[in-house]
């Protein structure tokens, strides 16, 4: 039997001046004759050799290196190798051994130069629901006016803030939460160990959840008004908090003064087809607006305009620049449905405007953040850099859904094996490069899915082991708020229920490890950079790496019955373990796993 090694890090790649070294690790009683290195030159494939060394890394390990140059090509560097033997050949790439060529997509990527925010690795993210999250001490004025909500037809409805939720009025009920109560809450947060923010829309719009904007501009009052955001803003920069936007650009709402649709003073182009901004949304041969999915207040903003388009993203003094620069100082932004957003009323040339949104809050800040929301498959955007990165459901999510909580994204039953599961995200990461993968926004559920905790039903202490594994997955994790209490929820309205600030209602012990997980990742740089090895994926059991350098994070995830793992020989398992979480077992070369767990060591 041939083993293979390699992984887009150190000790497998290592940068010497204007070359990349590239190395593979091969054990085997059949060892090849020979190893050439697949690369490409602005695209065009090469065979590049590739010489065995005279240095083991490991007993029965032969090592074999080649160079990729750095002086010509594209950044992204992708590269697979092929094993020659006197009558046959193999290949090595993400995926593992194959009697063909992978796919250009699917080999081994390594950005050089990687030009995404660095400092997007080192973070960990807290989603909050402003109107849910947290009531600032005093009101201002407009805080807490009542209004009536043309889209549900009624007045908005104000709740006290231990009142339950209900399935009525979603999006009309509002329970105060501000953006003062999140800077009261900055010092739970830093103990949590969060050291980034991501907002729903802040800007003014009638809704409880702001996705229908009525002006990009302006922080809604019922938020405290841009003073609020602000205080905020200055807030979290002393506390040295990173602070991320969501951009709702596929779509305004029907209030915004661009379109009008309840005559309240503009020539809005609802109603006007002489409106100076009726090119900014598409309409029928009959007049009537087109709308996203069928959400008459959301008409879709077209972006054949060059006006719109000027306005949104590519003027100096456009939305997307203006919330870069001082005062505000953001780091960058959510894009909500981006995948969506185009021309004529659907997503025509949309590549070219979401790249165009990413080179513009580029131009105004070098290192902004912009990933996507996509429930679907990123990887398009991605391999064609238009965003940095994207919500990882497809990737992190939903397999880990599968996995742990037997569902799909349709609430459909889902029962996969950790093999599926681990089939399904290194598929998914393959498309990736290196850097990539570790800049995807990895969440258990979000405002728009039930609570991860609610999907699991009568297997909820499987909880933790999802929390582990979101904590040292490849990407950033992102928590949403309350995740870490223990908060539930079925899907929208539920999943947007106030935080439970009364310490009784809250769980305290599953609170504690996130703290733990969010201080070992903090502490571990093969956390935040390392590269990712399967070891092992059968039936209930999943058990991986995480390598950088000399550094190793192995984790082992046991959703049932107690049980024991022999792991494969390997010569990155060559070191001494301590465990730092769970209560599985390591003796020579075989782990004891509890029923129910999740187990982390680290090298010494």
């Amino acid at each position: 039997m041939l083993n293979a090694w390699h992984l887009p890090v150190a000790p497998f790649i290592k940068q010497q001046q204007d070359k990349l070294i590239i190395t593979l690790w091969l054990r085997g009683d059949d060892l090849p004759q020979r190893v050439t290195l697949r690369a490409e030159v602005d695209n065009e494939e090469m065979a590049l050799p590739m010489r065995r060394s005279g240095k083991s890394p490991a007993p029965d390990v032969v090592q074999w290196r080649g160079e990729i140059t750095l002086q010509e090509g594209q950044p992204r560097r992708r590269y697979a190798f092929k094993l020659l033997w006197a009558d046959r050949q193999q290949w090595f790439s993400p995926k593992g051994m194959s009697a063909f060529p992978p796919a250009k997509l699917e080999m081994f990527a390594y950005d050089c130069v990687d030009n995404g925010p660095q400092w997007v690795t080192e973070q960990i993210f807290y989603q909050i629901f402003p109107d849910r999250f947290a009531r600032g001490q005093t009101r201002g004025e407009g805080q807490d006016k009542v209004y009536h909500h043309h889209a549900a037809g009624h007045e908005i409805i104000r709740r006290e803030w231990d009142e339950p939720l209900t399935g009525e009025a979603g999006g009309s009920t509002f329970y105060g939460g501000d953006l003062d109560g999140i800077s009261a809450k900055l010092p739970y947060l830093k103990e949590l160990g969060v050291t980034a923010l991501y907002l729903n829309p802040v800007f003014t719009a009638p809704s409880v959840h702001k996705y229908d904007t009525e002006d990009y501009r302006q922080v809604d009052p019922q938020f405290g008004g841009n003073e609020a955001l602000l205080r905020l803003r200055h807030n979290t920069q002393r506390e040295g908090m990173r602070m991320i936007l969501d951009g709702v650009f596929n779509h305004s709402g029907d209030t915004h003064a661009w379109f009008d649709r309840h005559h309240r003073g503009s020539d809005g182009a609802c109603h006007h087809p002489a409106s100076p901004w009726r090119d900014r949304y598409s309409f029928s041969d009959d007049g009537k607006a087109l709308d996203w999915l069928g959400y008459s207040s959301l008409p879709k903003l077209d972006f054949q305009s060059e006006a719109l388009v000027n306005e949104i993203y590519r003027s100096e003094d456009s939305i997307v620049r203006h919330w870069l620069k001082a005062p505000w100082n953001m780091d960058g932004w959510r894009l909500d449905v981006v995948h969506m957003l185009g021309e004529a009323g659907g997503a025509k040339n949309n590549l070219h405007h979401v790249a165009g949104i990413t080179q513009a809050a580029k131009a105004e800040r070098a290192d902004a953040f912009v990933f996507g929301e996509h429930f679907g498959d990123a990887r398009q955007w991605l391999q064609q850099d238009a965003e940095d990165a994207a919500m990882n459901y497809r990737g992190f999510t939903f397999p880990l859904w599968g996995f742990l909580a037997n569902t799909d994204i349709s609430y459909d039953p889902q029962k996969i094996d950790a093999q599926t599961c681990i089939a399904w995200m290194e598929d998914y990461r393959a498309g990736l490069s290196h850097q990539q993968q570790l800049r995807m926004f990895n969440q258990l559920d979000s405002h728009d899915t039930a609570r991860f905790k609610s999907l699991l039903g009568r297997d909820a202490a499987r909880l933790p082991l999802a929390v582990v594994w979101l904590f040292s997955w490849p990407g950033v994790p992102c928590i949403y708020y309350g995740d870490e209490v223990g908060l539930d929820g079925d899907n929208d309205p539920f999943c947007r229920k106030p935080f439970p600030w009364d310490e009784k209602k809250q769980d305290r012990a599953l609170l504690a490890l996130y703290q733990r997980l969010a201080a070992l990742r903090k502490t571990t740089p093969a956390l935040r950079l390392g590269g990712c090895e399967v070891l092992y994926a059968e039936g209930d059991v999943v058990v991986f790496l995480r390598v950088l350098g000399a550094q190793r994070v192995m984790v082992a995830i046991n959703r049932r019955e107690a049980c024991e793992v022999v792991l494969p020989e390997s010569p990155l398992l060559d070191v001494e373990w301590q465990r730092m979480e769970g209560a599985g077992q390591l003796a020579e070369g075989v782990l004891t796993l509890p029923a129910i767990s999740a187990t982390v060591w680290k090298s010494h």
